[in-house]
């Protein structure tokens, strides 16, 4: 793109902002069980149950969102999502009746959330670049790592000095200042100001051949473009879009389910401070800040199906490891070996839906793989908050979540990377 800047850079820093923000108001449920417990007298299962509707319709959002965005652009998709998050959280702030919680933190939350979510950092990166594309998903995944690593914190620090009320009003009225630069900079597509997708312009539509990662072909691409909606008929024919699904499926439940809602409780059940165990979390954004921007540059590099079972068999094995940690140099241990790899999925699983289904579908095929990952975090968000309740701690919430992992890490390793056939290419080679 010669020496000049490249305005695509400008619009993932705004998307980077808006995922940051979302990302925070999704990981506030983990900061929050323990005072709703206490001041409302709910039970942790109640809680959870709330979450566990925001984590579903977070992720049955992410279709919905990746079919608008794919024919309406991204700017109004997020524009909506961020209003609907910020209202739903100042009106939590408010809430004495559990339904409100569901409501609220559960329902609206998890729509809004859904929107600006990582169908969006797909979108946005397979829109706007065909080099560096590794890179941008895992800069804005790391967007997920950031909001945690600062919301976190923050808000349990609020919630210690000023309650947890108030804490949330202030979370509410940043997620809307970020309408701000949304409405100022964020672009659609690269062709309405004139511009081609980086890296296309000077090497032409498959300008990604020099990566090992094998793009697809501008032929699929385009009977993909003519066929619209009939990619997903032919996708869900498919084993990888299967492999990819229940992979990510399990990702959900032994990351944003288990880890990023049970996590801080678990620390203080074992005698963990408030803010240090929201600290520790923190610690756990931080790493995934770094592995998921490493994630991504790997992705340009290395074959994404080697990176995911390396991933989730890393994964699986602190899993296994955290029930016997319970001291604080333990818990911080396992935050940053397990905070490497928290995220670090999303760039190769995006990567590989690109090279088996085609860049121009991403939006609406990896928008149904991540709602796979969302019914997961949802199923073991609930269940873990059972299982302390029943069993009266969660060993065996995350056993069974690192037992799930190691098969996650063989389901990836079987997934093809050739590109899915153009519509109707059987019929005509019958002929």
């Amino acid at each position: 793109m010669g020496g000049r800047f490249y305005y695509g850079w400008a619009v993932v820093a705004v998307v980077f902002l808006a995922l940051l923000v979302s990302a925070g108001v999704r990981a506030a449920p983990a900061v929050l069980i323990n005072p709703l417990e206490m001041e409302l007298g709910w039970s942790r299962a109640a809680i959870s149950f709330a979450v566990s509707i925001g984590l579903l319709l977070y992720g049955l959002s992410g279709p919905a969102a990746g079919w608008l965005m794919d024919r309406f652009g991204p700017t109004r998709v997020v524009l909506f999502g961020l209003v609907v998050i910020g209202g739903s959280t100042l009106m939590g702030a408010a809430m004495t009746q559990l339904w409100q919680l569901n409501l609220f933190w559960g329902a609206l939350s998890g729509i809004g959330t859904g929107v600006v979510a990582p169908v969006l950092g797909a979108t946005v990166a397979n829109r706007w670049f065909v080099e560096r594309r590794g890179l941008v998903l895992g800069i804005l995944g790391a967007a997920a790592s950031a909001g945690q690593l600062v919301s976190v914190p923050a808000l349990m620090w609020l919630v210690v000095a000023v309650g947890w009320r108030e804490g949330t009003v202030y979370l509410a009225i940043v997620t809307l200042l970020i309408l701000v630069p949304v409405l100022l900079f964020m672009r659609d597509d690269p062709s309405r100001m004139g511009l081609r997708p980086y890296g296309e312009g000077e090497k032409g539509a498959n300008a990604a051949e020099e990566s090992p990662a094998p793009e697809p072909g501008t032929a699929v691409a385009n009977a993909e473009r003519e066929e619209g909606g009939g990619v997903l008929r032919r996708a869900t024919r498919a084993p990888e879009f299967w492999l990819l699904s229940g992979s990510f499926f399990i990702c959900g439940a032994s990351s944003n389910g288990i880890i990023g809602v049970h996590f801080v409780p678990h620390s203080i059940d074992h005698g963990i401070p408030e803010v240090t165990a929201a600290s520790v979390l923190a610690l756990m954004g931080a790493m995934n800040f770094v592995g998921t921007i490493a994630s991504g540059w790997l992705t340009d590099r290395y074959d994404p199906r080697t990176l995911l079972a390396v991933y989730y068999s890393l994964r699986g094995l602190s899993l296994l490891l955290l029930p016997f940690v319970d001291a604080f140099a333990g818990l911080a241990i396992f935050a940053i070996f397990f905070g490497l790899d928290y995220i670090a999925t999303v760039p190769p699983t995006v990567a590989l839906v690109a090279d088996r289904f085609g860049r121009a579908h991403v939006g609406t095929v990896f928008g149904w793989v991540f709602f796979a990952h969302q019914i997961g975090a949802a199923l073991a968000a609930y269940l873990g908050g059972v299982a302390r309740d029943s069993l009266g701690d969660y060993t065996a919430a995350f056993l069974a979540a690192g037992v799930l992992a190691i098969l996650a890490a063989l389901m990836a390793s079987r997934v093809s990377r050739a590109s899915l056939p153009p519509a109707g290419a059987g019929a005509r080679g019958a002929a």
